[in-house]
């Protein structure tokens, strides 16, 4: 490894990570304490109070709760970080530049299925991390993950190599929040901790190839990137029409497999079972593409396009490539009778 290309791609890279500090108002803290802590608490059960430090208070009573990273992508001011970095409605989020320069950040959007979000900082002329292609990563290749670790630790920097591709794990941001599958990720031994989710990824030329993301607590040297090519989609949407635009089917399913297949004793072992997935769920969302299109609970869904649906090739694959309006070819499954149904994708709101 040459030394000092690494050094190189640092110093070339480092002035465009920022930092996000999060921070909330005091009485909304206070309203989020779990009822059980209450009589642990200063004002007991009637009236819980935080003890915090006064120092750690500002003047209009917000307090810094968390931090994350995220990098310039535009000499504009036009950030990309973690969707669940910044995505806590209530708290405000002030991107703190290498220099040292605070800034109010704009949310401009947060990716309904990629944990990809973009903002904005009112600033001209900044540097930039340009964006590279995940497309043609290689297992093996040296990467090194960049940002704020633990919101502490202001230019962390770890290499490591592309251990893995096409990665799928469920992730939480956080102990309370509900797990939400990831895929297609990249797999790093390149440290990435809390803090720095939200930073750039990058090859040995200093091109963003990818989003840090996850660790996997409990294990060392494995750590996951969203790939670039997901938040180049979502900045090519903002640019265009100000927004994400992301197509929607409008079924909620589960890939079967030979266990799935077994345990519920349906006639395959591939494809996708239009299922809800709770009491107050629709399996078919009404007036959705799959709804005009007749698609209906416990159909088994095929093929989309003349393709296989499998646990490898799900239903959100193929719509990760597909456009707003884009009509779509199904195989289905109804008890015995195979038909093919057409649906126009709509745009998920």
């Amino acid at each position: 490894m040459n030394d000092t290309r690494v050094v190189d791609t640092i110093k070339h890279v480092m002035p465009a990570v920022v930092s996000i500090a999060i921070a909330k108002h005091l009485e909304d803290l206070e309203k989020e304490i779990p009822k059980e802590l209450y009589p642990f608490l200063p004002g007991g059960p009637s009236k819980p109070q935080l003890k915090i430090p006064e120092n750690l208070i500002d003047k209009r009573g917000m307090v810094q709760v968390g931090g994350g990273s995220g990098f310039i992508v535009e000499e504009n001011g036009l950030i990309l970080t973690n969707k669940h970095v910044i995505a806590d409605p209530k708290a405000e989020y002030t991107v703190i530049t290498n220099d040292g320069r605070k800034f109010p950040t704009q949310i401009l959007s947060r990716d309904p299925i990629n944990d990809v979000a973009i903002t904005r900082i009112e600033a001209k002329n900044l540097l930039v991390v340009k964006l590279g292609d995940a497309t043609k990563l290689e297992l093996g290749e040296s990467v090194i993950a960049i940002g704020n670790a633990l919101g502490i630790f202001k230019n962390t920097v770890s290499l490591g190599i592309v251990s893995g591709l096409s990665r799928v794990i469920s992730a939480q941001a956080d102990p309370t929040a509900p797990p939400q599958e990831m895929r297609g990720l990249i797999q790093t031994d390149a440290a990435i901790n809390p803090g720095n989710s939200g930073g750039p990824l990058v090859d040995l030329n200093g091109l963003a190839v990818g989003i840090n993301a996850a660790v996997v607590f409990g294990a060392e040297n494995i750590g996951f990137a969203i790939p670039i090519n997901a938040a180049r989609r979502d900045l090519n949407d903002i640019k265009k029409y100000g927004r994400i635009r992301r197509p929607l089917l409008g079924v909620r399913y589960m890939m079967i497999d030979d266990n799935l297949k077994e345990k519920m004793s349906l006639p395959v072992n591939y494809g996708a079972l239009v299922v809800r997935e709770g009491p107050h769920d629709h399996a078919v969302v009404p007036e959705s593409p799959a709804d005009k299109a007749g698609i209906k609970e416990k159909d088994i869904i095929l093929e989309m396009n003349a393709k296989k649906l499998d646990r490898e090739h799900p239903i959100q694959d193929f719509l990760e490539d597909m456009i707003v309006g884009e009509k779509v070819e199904f195989l289905v499954l109804r008890g015995q009778k195979q038909f093919r149904v057409t649906a126009a994708l709509a745009e998920r709101k």
